[in-house]
């Protein structure tokens, strides 16, 4: 009599075990088998080991005061220091003396004027009107302030920026070790490296130029590097067989090929020196940040908003003449002389124009035509947390919606984490870390989640991660939707553009009180302005992968009668993977950098301690604080960021 037998399900089986990410998840299963017992009986408590901890207070309050004691009088600061911040202040002081020179009109008809030679009548006037707006807001000499400030940082961290790019395009093993150097600079907050700044120039200009050379310069040298590599090698060669020299080939090939990415470095470099300008105003930047800064202070949201409306209008107009200014240039490559025709004919125009508004009395700006938006703006803040902070009917009101928020979302998440035995957290970060990279990728996340431990801030840093990682859940999925909608919509993403430029170029401590006169005071108003801030980067990223994806599969879907959801799921969102994994990796990074901020408001956690460290001059507390805010965004950039090119590599 013959037996059936039913089918083992062996080739569904073995495809599961073909797959690399299965081999991985295996190993770590087997690792995990073998180590999860002996660490569970040797610390079978949750938090980190006071043993595997080191105290750095000692170390560096004994630095915090060897700087104090030799500030006046070692030669490292006489003769280094107090030249580079002698030259700082030279220059501040020069620019802004040439913009008052030029006086209001001069000022505003060369911003015109060089937009129209860039990008025409529309963004000439788009200019000529944004100068305007801050001079009838009454912020004319804050914002030439900030502007001359601005001029001598961007520069510095142009030239910065470009030399380390240079560097890490031109040699790989430099491009190695630039890589961390520039995401420690990229990634710490600058809560803590203010404090360092202050120690060594003391509070005031010099210090705040720095601290935003710091923050500012990593993007120029990432793209200058970027570009220097991605040069096309066959023009290359083409150069090299003519018997061009080593610097010959980088003047007439290299760098005219990474033109692209030079100036898309340049925009980058001015976006986040002017999200810098309020976070400098701490340390005597003065200017518009300054004047953000003390309405804050006195929670005055429409003096605030009026200081804050001139920083955004001067990064949209720099935002789009740097780019404008890139695409005239890729089409006048070969116009001998047409990158310089235009800066003459600007700076002609102005000094015609900035010597009659002399001859006429009118440099400064009429006392008379300014326009106070203070007490309105503040009357509907006052409104808005009348009516809708709480008693709205059915709903509850912003504060019903923040507790419930702390209450069902941020508490189970952060007791989760700090319930969860440390090496488990450290298994978690090397098995997501695993799966998505490689075992070095992997080893870095677990390094840096291991030295939070040892730095002895274990539990305020799961309290941070708890708050980035719902900012960052509420983030994708409000940006992935917002992002599909602008990419099968033009009329939608044209009106979309003004309000995600706002949104990103706001300064943080500008929408922090409307948030907490919404929200109140805690870790739910923290996590509302990171996801505001956040939110643009990713509907931007989101928008562009899927209207780049190749228009002839989307038409071969369309002629096989596939429907617009079909499209979007099974061709659109698959082949737009890239841009929606780097979506997840900005958003984790920039609401990293506002949940900090967030201390300000209630968030607690590290970024309350980077925020004490600087008010406090505590060095240690600062420091360390923000060494765990570095460790913590790498483990969580190498969690989530793509992977394209460690595929190529293998396992």
């Amino acid at each position: 009599m013959a037996t059936v037998t039913a089918p083992a399900p062996r080739p569904a089986l073995a495809g599961i075990l073909r797959h690399r990410a299965a081999h991985k998840l295996l190993l770590l299963a087997l690792a995990a088998a073998v180590l999860v017992p002996l660490a569970n009986a040797h610390w079978s408590s949750g938090s980190w080991p006071h043993a595997l901890t080191v105290d750095l207070s000692g170390p560096l309050g004994r630095a915090n005061d060897w700087i104090i004691d030799n500030r006046d009088s070692s030669p490292l600061f006489l003769y280094f220091f107090g030249y580079i911040s002698n030259a700082v202040v030279l220059s501040v002081r020069a620019v802004y003396l040439v913009l008052l020179a030029a006086g209001w009109a001069g000022v505003t008809a060369f911003g015109a004027l060089v937009a129209w030679r860039v990008a025409g009548v529309r963004l000439a006037i788009g200019t000529g009107v944004a100068f305007l707006v801050c001079g009838l807001l009454g912020m004319w000499v804050p914002t030439m302030q900030t502007l001359a400030l601005m001029v001598v940082a961007v520069l510095t961290s142009v030239v910065v920026g470009a030399l380390l790019g240079l560097a890490g395009g031109l040699s790989e093993r430099t491009d190695r070790a630039l890589r961390p150097v520039l995401d420690t600079m990229q990634v710490l907050p600058a809560f803590a490296y203010l404090l360092p700044v202050v120690l060594v120039f003391g509070i005031g200009v010099p210090a705040a130029v720095l601290a935003t050379v710091v923050y500012a310069a990593p993007p120029m040298a990432r793209l200058t590097a970027l570009g220097l590599r991605n040069a096309d090698p066959e023009v290359l060669e083409a150069v090299e067989s003519l018997g061009a020299t080593g610097r010959q080939r980088l003047l007439t090939a290299r760098l005219p090929l990474a033109r692209k990415q030079l100036l898309l470095g340049l925009n980058q470099t001015i976006m986040m020196a002017l999200s810098m300008a309020v976070i400098a105003s701490v340390i005597g930047a003065g200017g518009l940040g300054d004047r953000v800064y003390q309405a804050l202070a006195s929670v005055d949201v429409g003096a605030a908003l009026a200081a804050g409306i001139p920083i955004v209008l001067l990064a949209v107009v720099l935002d789009r003449v740097t780019a404008a200014a890139g695409e005239q240039n890729d089409a006048s490559a070969g116009e001998p002389g047409s990158n310089l025709r235009p800066w003459l004919y600007a700076l002609g125009a102005t000094v015609a124009v900035a010597v009659v508004a002399r001859l006429a009395g009118a440099l400064d700006w009429p006392s008379g035509w300014t326009l106070g938006i203070a007490e309105p703006v503040n009357r509907v803040v006052d409104w808005m947390t009348a009516h809708l902070y709480s008693g709205v009917p059915y709903l509850g009101g912003t504060a019903d919606w923040a507790g419930h928020f702390t209450t069902w979302v941020l508490d189970p998440v952060r007791d989760g984490l700090q319930w969860l035995p440390w090496w488990s957290v450290l298994l978690i970060v090397a098995a997501l870390a695993w799966v998505i990279g490689t075992w070095r990728t992997a080893l870095t996340a677990v390094l840096a989640m291991a030295a939070i431990g040892v730095l002895g801030v274990w539990k305020p840093s799961l309290d941070t991660l708890s708050q980035v990682l719902a900012a960052v859940a509420v983030t994708l999925l409000l940006g992935f939707a917002t992002g599909i909608a602008a990419a099968r919509s033009d009329r939608f993403e044209r009106a979309l553009r003004p309000v995600l430029d706002v949104c990103q170029t706001m300064p943080q401590f500008v929408y922090l009180i409307p948030v907490v006169a919404l929200f109140g005071v805690g870790r739910a108003p923290a996590v509302a302005a990171a996801v505001v801030y956040a939110l643009p980067a990713v509907v931007r990223i989101t928008a562009q992968g899927l209207r780049q994806v190749d228009p002839t599969a989307l038409e071969s879907a369309r002629s096989l009668g596939a429907t617009s959801a079909q499209q979007l799921r099974q061709i659109q969102l698959p082949l737009a993977r890239p841009a929606l994994l780097l979506a997840v990796n900005q958003g984790v990074v920039l609401v990293l950098a506002v949940v900090i901020i967030g201390g300000l408001v209630g968030g607690g956690a590290l970024g309350y301690d980077a925020v004490f460290g600087l008010a406090q001059g505590d060095l240690a507390t600062g420091l360390v604080a923000g060494a765990a805010i570095v460790c913590l965004g790498l483990m969580l950039d190498r969690v989530t960021q793509p992977t394209e090119r460690r595929t190529k590599k293998g396992a």
